[in-house]
């Protein structure tokens, strides 16, 4: 293929900007960490949660699930020493 000076340019700056994507895309690669769950719900509750959410919305099931987590983890001494 024969190209003149402007389109050898064109060509030069498209090849430039893929190599700066995959550069961008390598480094997002290389920083990606396993999104290990808090807490391993069991499927059961997986899917009543959705259930939940589906009929009462996001935020108000988020909120009570919060207060009851909460709620059980302050029977626990986590500020005390053992």
């Amino acid at each position: 293929m024969k190209a003149n000076k402007n389109d050898f340019n064109k060509y030069s700056e498209a090849i430039d900007k893929i190599q700066e994507g995959n550069e961008s895309m390598i480094e997002l690669f290389n920083e990606l960490e396993d999104d290990d769950p808090l807490i391993n719900f069991g499927q059961d509750v997986i899917d009543d949660i959705g259930k939940a959410k589906e009929k009462f919305g996001d935020e108000t099931v988020d909120k009570k699930i919060n207060t009851v987590v909460r709620e059980m983890l302050s029977w626990l001494n986590l500020n005390e020493e053992e």
